[in-house]
């Protein structure tokens, strides 16, 4: 950098006073859940990340567009990562600025990524808090896991704010893992007793020969609330659960430090089930445990997905905080990151969530639906939950209670679903809940959906039943869409990508259309516990309805 500048930046930093400064909103209050220890060492290093503006987002955007509708010249074309460096890269001046920034409070020891967009650097607790006016470091645990966050807002300097879209490692905290447990269901002769591979396969049509047999093809899964999965379950699980069907039973790669101790029910519950609908499928796990303590794990995540060119094509997520409890920039960035992935080609898959439409108490008497995030957003393919009507058969599918849908209160509709969604809100009017609920602009959300209710997982050695939530059919959904994958990449295909602008212009074909029941809402007088309810075609409980695997395939596997 040049020398001038930098003098010329000190000087600048350390004649400014507090008046000049813009302040950042917290992006998540600390929940009671979490026991402050104490202010930290002013010593102690800590690892902040700095989201650097981008340029050209509009073009992005519309490049991946052009990418993803199956209309377009362009579908299928997709960028490497390079591409997107020279599309997002931030500006000459905003990278000067940055860095003379960090170097005139002493910051050197950074990181950045192919990209250029983010900044990792690390530094003392004291320097942190003289870089970002406002902020003072403390030591929060819960259940034997310790962090480090800023009890308070942190400001900076007008003149870089405009170059900053947010410094990760101040504020959000992990959500506390959530998991359904259902009452252990009575048993009945001659029938199933929970969802397994055969179930899925069964239910979805997949047969013994649909398995992966490409070479360049692979699915991974995303793990960041303290989770880890053990090798030896995942062994167990494939010689109990796997042997009508060709697998592996073995993780190809772990990114990330594979943490000690018992092994998560979460991350168990992931990986075996994308490796059994997506068998024989090179998979990854990303997964975080053993992180520095001021480090964001879902950001870390998008950050690795900035630095690496060689990715699997599908990724699934089970992972998400509410939209309320995090701030607007910090969605908006998300956002981009994750259309940097789909002009790439990678598909992304989040679940919807476990709480139904959510609620969130406004005040006296006063409610309203409560969206969730990642979910809601317009560049993820987000997959709700199902239960089978009857619970001992092999039938058709119901709505399960606990999936999460709704409609975004900051991301407006995206073009590609306006019609089927306003389908939806005209067929159903009589029986909406009252307007004041959601937001009937906003982003719809789910997309697809599986079954999410009474899976058998080997968690720690021991098979363990009735484990529910859109945390199994996500995984579940993402195991087929890498199939498909496969078979599109052995015709000369490109990958999916970003399905969503495909999957609405199919409209149904290749899906179980869920028509009958409704998940949960607001406990109150007016909706008395009820969200949405399914409907035919697409519907914000469970999207356009369940995969019917060989009629998906040949309506993805056309050009």
């Amino acid at each position: 950098m040049n020398n001038i500048l930098i003098l010329f930046i000190t000087l600048l930093f350390s004649s400014l006073g507090f008046s000049g400064f813009l302040e950042y909103d917290q992006d998540v209050l600390l929940s009671p859940d979490w026991t402050h220890a104490g202010r930290v060492d002013p010593s102690e290093q800590l690892e902040l990340t700095f989201a650097l503006k981008q340029q050209n987002i509009d073009l992005l955007e519309e490049t991946l567009r052009r990418v993803s509708d199956p209309d377009s010249p362009q579908y299928g074309k997709h960028l490497n990562l390079q591409e997107v460096a020279s599309l997002v890269r931030p500006s000459e001046l905003t990278q000067k600025v940055v860095h003379g920034w960090l170097q005139a409070h002493g910051v050197s020891n950074c990181r950045t990524v192919s990209t250029q967009d983010f900044l990792q650097c690390t530094m003392t607790a004291e320097v942190a808090e003289t870089l970002l006016p406002g902020s003072r470091f403390h030591r929060y645990v819960r259940d034997g896991q310790s962090i480090v966050r800023s009890s308070g807002p942190y400001s900076v300097h007008d003149e870089v704010h405009h170059h900053l879209d947010f410094v990760g490692g101040l504020h959000r905290v992990p959500p506390r893992q959530k998991h359904v447990s259902l009452d252990k269901p009575p048993s009945k002769a001659g029938v199933h007793l929970g969802v397994t591979p055969a179930i899925l396969r069964a239910r979805y049509n997949l047969t013994a020969a649909d398995v992966g047999t490409s070479q360049n093809n692979s699915q991974a899964v995303a793990q960041f609330l303290e989770q880890y999965y053990h090798p030896a379950d995942l062994a167990e699980f494939m010689a109990i659960f796997g042997r009508t069907f060709q697998h592996r039973s073995e993780v190809d790669r772990v990114v990330g430090t594979q943490g000690g101790g018992k092994a998560g029910l979460e991350a168990s519950l992931d990986v075996e089930y994308i490796m059994s609908t997506g068998a024989n499928i090179s998979t990854w796990v990303f997964t975080n445990p053993g992180r520095h303590e001021s480090q964001e794990p879902f950001l870390q995540w998008m950050v690795l997905l900035s630095n690496m060119s060689d990715l699997p094509w599908v990724h699934t997520i089970s992972y998400g905080d509410d939209e309320d409890s995090l701030s607007t920039a910090y969605m908006m960035r998300i956002n981009t990151e994750f259309m940097k992935a789909g002009v790439r080609g990678i598909s992304l898959l989040f679940a919807s969530g476990d709480s139904g439409a959510g609620c969130r108490h406004l005040g006296k008497d006063e409610n309203t639906f409560r969206p969730s995030f990642p979910a809601s957003s317009p560049y993820v393919t987000t997959v709700g939950g199902t239960t089978f009507k009857n619970p001992f058969k092999v039938t058709y599918e119901v709505t399960h209670y606990i999936s999460g849908g709704g409609f975004s209160n900051v991301f407006k509709m995206p073009d590609y679903q306006a019609s089927a969604v306003q389908g939806y809100l005209k067929s159903v009017k009589a029986t909406l809940p009252p307007q004041s609920y959601f937001n009937t602009s906003g982003r719809a959300y789910p997309d697809i959906a599986a079954l999410s209710d009474n899976y058998w997982v080997v968690s720690n050695r021991v098979p363990i039943p009735w484990v529910s939530g859109t945390s199994a059919s996500t995984p579940v959904v993402g195991g087929m869409l890498a199939l498909i994958n496969g078979q599109r990449l052995s015709k000369g295909l490109p990958a999916l990508g970003f399905l969503n602008p495909r999957l609405y212009k199919l409209k149904g074909p290749g899906l179980f259309d869920v028509t009958e029941g409704c998940h949960e809402g607001c406990l109150d007088e007016q909706v008395q516990g009820n969200g949405f309810c399914a409907a035919p075609s697409w519907d914000p409980v469970t999207g356009w309805g369940t995969p019917n695997y060989p009629a998906l395939l040949s309506a993805l596997l056309s050009d």
